[in-house]
């Protein structure tokens, strides 16, 4: 993993992106030799460099947008990769046709876009084929030794075959190697390597790469001396909470407290420039969304009796209330007990047009006058209702730090956690959004965009 303006993102993902955009930048150069000069507008080389910058830029931002970029993108095999490469291509070539409409300057002959598309796309499929072969050699990822066998490393493993199969396309968990005063071990007897040498004789043994530090530093228990041989030897040693926030992106709330979060990074990113940046995003996206909100609107109403636009009180930054926007996805009557009331899987309270918006996020699109209005941001976490808002402060002292930000038509927490409908649920986008409130930066807010549309194209995660 590196850590790119106080965001960890995969070397694999980033290498991926690096060669993918070098195959399209490329193939702008060959094509026109393919199909002959006369094909192509532009014969001097800085005309070619330009289009080939924005042809990369383009299909690699479409692919990121596929998901081909993030470990689940694998998932389905050679299909799955296909039917992404697909969907990526296509989105690709409506970005670039709808370039060539706005900026004639950048047109590039249908021919030449054609055999740009059919070189890049046949060296980047085989390309993934042969990783989708390497990603299942273990030898390709990095061993990992994990030092505590307690409930704190109980989190590493059940993210790791059960939550987050991410995790496993990246390392290989070893085992745990039991240590301290333990009563009883949250680990499988069979994943527990017995602590029989130091802890380089063992990671040697095992050939591991880096040492996950799951035990809690209680007056000086931890065998510092063993750990400071490994790591002169080259072997990482990472503290569970570093591990947790390289790895998936999430705060492990036993680790973290009002001081330590005061003192983060995330709060050196300007507010000029974030306000900016959604008055930018928000105005492209109302004007590409006006006729999809226009339909929208006119098929609510004609469903059913009821507001086309659903109004409803939310809490916003340093907990000010404030009044939401979205097209309403439930029958008039949803909340005829004036209670809240969280939505659930097949919810009978949405409508049918209702359960399509709320599939691909078309609901949340008046929100954007939120943003406009300066209430939201484009990016943050998720406004919650105030009766919620109460209950959560009471039960989780940290949940109020959430508010230090505006909150977002969408966030971290959406992106990478599915559609929460309980405490625990909320306990658990907690842990990204103050990952988001401690990291946050232009550069997350624009990763946090690609894989909205990631989100939005896949349907993941909606109820």
């Amino acid at each position: 993993m590196i850590r790119f303006f106080r965001h960890y993102i995969s070397s694999s993902a980033l290498l991926q992106i690096l060669g993918d955009a070098g195959f399209f930048f490329c193939a702008v150069y060959v094509a026109p030799r393919l199909v002959g000069s006369h094909y192509f507008h532009v014969h001097d080389t800085e005309g070619l460099m330009g289009r080939g910058f924005i042809f990369a830029a383009v299909m690699v931002s479409s692919m990121t947008a596929g998901g081909l970029y993030e470990s689940w993108g694998w998932e389905g095999g050679l299909f799955g990769l296909l039917k992404r490469l697909l969907l990526a291509i296509s989105l690709g070539i409506a970005v670039m046709l709808f370039l060539f409409y706005a900026f004639p300057n950048l047109f590039i002959d249908h021919w030449v876009l054609a055999v740009s598309l059919v070189l890049s796309a046949t060296i980047i499929t085989t390309q993934r084929i042969v990783a989708l072969y390497w990603m299942g050699l273990k030898r390709m990822r990095r061993n990992i030794l994990v030092l505590g066998t307690s409930a704190r490393a109980a989190k590493i493993e059940h993210l790791y075959h059960e939550n987050d199969r991410q995790l496993a396309h990246r390392i290989n968990i070893l085992g745990y190697l039991p240590y301290g005063n333990i009563a009883h071990h949250h680990i499988s007897a069979q994943r527990i390597i017995p602590l029989s040498e130091d802890l380089l004789t063992l990671a040697e043994k095992y050939r591991a790469r880096e040492i996950v530090v799951a035990v809690r530093d209680r007056r000086g228990s931890l065998p510092m001396d063993e750990l400071f041989r490994c790591r002169l030897k080259g072997i990482k040693v990472t503290e569970i909470s570093a591990f947790f926030e390289r790895e998936v992106g999430a705060l492990q709330l036993d680790s973290v407290n009002t001081s330590w979060l005061m003192y983060s990074d995330g709060f050196q990113h300007g507010l000029i420039v974030k306000r900016m940046f959604d008055i930018l995003v928000s105005s492209i996206l109302l004007v590409v969304s006006l006729p999809l909100m226009l339909a929208a609107a006119l098929l609510v109403a004609l469903e059913g009796r009821g507001p086309i636009i659903y109004t409803q009180e939310r809490v916003g930054q340093f907990g000010q209330p404030f009044t939401i926007y979205k097209f309403r996805s439930m029958r008039k009557d949803a909340e005829k007990t004036g209670q809240a009331v969280w939505a659930s899987v097949n919810d009978t309270r949405i409508t049918r047009f209702g359960a399509i918006m709320r599939k691909f996020r078309i609901d949340e699109l008046p929100q954007i006058f939120n943003v406009l209005r300066g209430d939201m941001s484009f990016v943050g976490p998720r406004p919650e209702r105030p009766s919620f808002v109460d209950e959560f402060n009471a039960e989780f002292p940290l949940y109020k730090h959430r508010h230090n930000l505006k909150p977002g038509i969408t966030g971290w927490a959406q992106v990478c956690y599915p559609y929460g409908s309980s405490k625990q649920d909320t306990l658990e986008k907690l842990q990204y959004d103050l990952y988001y409130v401690k990291n946050h930066s232009l550069f997350l807010d624009i990763m946090i965009l690609m894989k909205t549309v990631q989100t939005v194209l896949w349907g993941k995660g909606a109820r």
